[in-house]
């Protein structure tokens, strides 16, 4: 099993956060499940100019380790929330098996089919990063997009084309799903024909998932 706790520290109190996690105990407790203290991590997101670490979180007896990153549902979370850990180099890996059925004389329709390989790495959780990534990494993306170009011999779409695409594809789920955490953040306008824009406050608002999916 896995779960997750997020818990919020306002003003440096500690209770609401210390309460999530003895709820998740107490949860699990009930419901017959036992959390193991040494595959538990916690990670302090802070982005105050003074940051001040939480005293350590004690799990059924236990310390939990702090991590300055960690994997979740195919994305790597760091302290700063930055992704350039999500540009992985698996899709350049893949590209050589590509270059190796070309040799092979395989037909375009077959060899797009396998592209959809190294595309699924591309737009590995697209939708998160994509927004806050920089132009460097994306970039460098795209040049193995380009590259898949050459050996196919067709066009293939963008990763700005593939960001568009699976958000809008994501955002619809969300807005026909109401019991979707972030359906109240896609509401629609009365006329019904756009979504309402969100106001954001800094830079890193702005480049999340629900601001950029409503431009």
């Amino acid at each position: 099993m896995f779960a997750k706790c997020i818990g919020l520290i306002s003003g440096g109190d500690e209770s609401a956060y210390r309460w999530e996690s003895d709820h998740l105990v107490t949860w699990c407790s009930l419901n017959n499940l036992e959390l193991n203290a040494l595959k538990t991590v916690e990670m302090v997101v802070d982005f105050r100019k003074n940051a001040a670490l939480p005293s350590p979180l004690p799990l059924c007896d236990s310390p939990v380790t702090t991590l300055d990153s960690f994997h979740f549902l195919g994305s790597i979370i760091t302290q700063d929330l930055k992704w350039e850990l999500n540009m992985t180099k698996k899709a350049q890996q893949r590209m050589f098996f590509l270059r190796q059925l070309k040799k092979f004389n395989l037909p375009k329709t077959m060899m797009v089919h396998l592209y959809t390989a190294i595309e699924s790495i591309l737009c590995s959780p697209i939708t998160v990063w994509y927004a806050a990534a920089t132009a460097k990494d994306k970039d460098r993306l795209q040049r193995d997009i380009r590259s898949a170009e050459r050996v196919i011999g067709c066009n293939l779409p963008s990763l700005q084309d593939l960001f568009a695409s699976r958000t809008l594809k994501q955002a619809r789920k969300i807005v026909a799903k109401p019991s979707h955490p972030g359906h109240d953040l896609s509401m629609p306008l009365p006329s019904g024909r756009r979504l309402r824009s969100l106001s954001t406050k800094t830079s890193r608002h702005t480049n999340g998932f629900f601001p950029s999916a409503v431009p």
